[in-house]
């Protein structure tokens, strides 16, 4: 009886889950394994794929363009790990126990409302030849009316990411809020007592027990600047002369635009590869830190 009614919650239980298995396989698993198959032909997309091996690979390499792109998204790891977690964190810390800091957050937020695209068109707007912030800055006469903020390297990548961060901050300093609504009052109290403030306070206290927070912030910046696309391909389009470039246009332009479906695949794969390879490594440190973390050791000697 016992045995019977296992295996029909058994049965039960697989019934749930086969519909929503099968779709993950078909959805994600197949095509990432499909996309690395192809990463090893050359393939235009009419005639049948012609197995090459590591060609792929080696051309890609090889190629000047996907080395600058990968420089760029470098770049684009570091300025958003930088600048929108940083001014995030800073926003959240300084309006945290205010009376109106809802409030005061929302003009902050309101951009993440934003897609990708519509903020790279509305920059692209503002910072193109003789655009918005040209005619001001000569309206003004005020230096830079003349810089073509758009077609000079690496300029147009730290412009790129300043749009970017204009789109992040805000959702950054909603989740570092999140996280200090959590840190426990009483340790805080008790460093006040013994005379904390200010900085102190925030760099022994508030900073350590911070730090889940930290890690899904820092880890989530690290993941979509890697995977940046949309604003650059709605900005610059990787130009000129695909000095803008990061490993998404790059993959993008290779399989749509130059129908090298081969070659895209192996920008893809490696994409795929440094971005869960980079999520891991960071993950794998940061609980390492964490175990060994003296955050929780001095919240109970302050408390006691």
């Amino acid at each position: 009886m016992t045995s019977k009614s296992s295996t029909d919650y058994q049965r039960g239980a697989w019934a749930f889950l086969g519909p929503g298995a099968a779709l993950v396989v078909i959805v994600l698993y197949l095509p990432v394994i499909y996309t690395l198959v192809l990463s090893f032909t050359r393939y235009g997309g009419l005639a049948d794929p012609v197995f090459v091996g590591g060609a792929n690979y080696v051309e890609m390499f090889a190629d000047p363009a996907f080395l600058g792109s990968l420089v760029n998204t470098a770049i684009w790891v570091v300025g958003t790990l930088i600048i929108p977690v940083g001014i995030g964190l800073l926003i959240a810390y300084l309006s945290f126990g205010l009376r109106w800091a809802g409030i005061l957050r929302i003009p902050f937020l309101i951009p993440y409302a934003l897609s990708g695209v519509a903020v790279g068109v509305l920059f692209g707007f503002v910072l193109q030849n003789g655009g918005a912030l040209s005619q001001a800055l000569a309206f003004f006469g005020l230096p830079g009316s003349d810089t073509r903020w758009l077609q000079e390297s690496p300029l147009n990548t730290v412009v790129m990411i300043l749009a970017a961060s204009w789109q992040g901050i805000g959702v950054n300093a909603l989740l570092f809020t999140v996280g200090l609504q959590s840190i426990p009052k009483e340790p805080l109290e008790a460093a006040r007592i013994d005379g904390a403030s200010g900085f102190t306070l925030f760099r022994t206290m508030v900073w350590p027990l911070l730090r889940p927070s930290t890690t899904i912030v820092v880890g989530l910046s690290i993941v979509n600047s890697l995977k940046t696309f949309d604003i650059v391909q709605a900005m610059t389009q990787g130009g000129p002369n695909r000095v803008s470039e990061t490993l998404g246009v790059t993959m993008y332009k290779d399989t749509f635009v130059n129908s090298d479906y081969g070659l895209g695949s192996a920008v893809a794969i490696f994409l795929s590869v440094i971005t869960v390879a980079a999520s891991v490594i960071y993950l794998r440190r940061q609980l390492s830190i964490g175990n060994g973390s003296d955050a929780g050791r001095v919240a109970a000697e302050v408390i006691s």
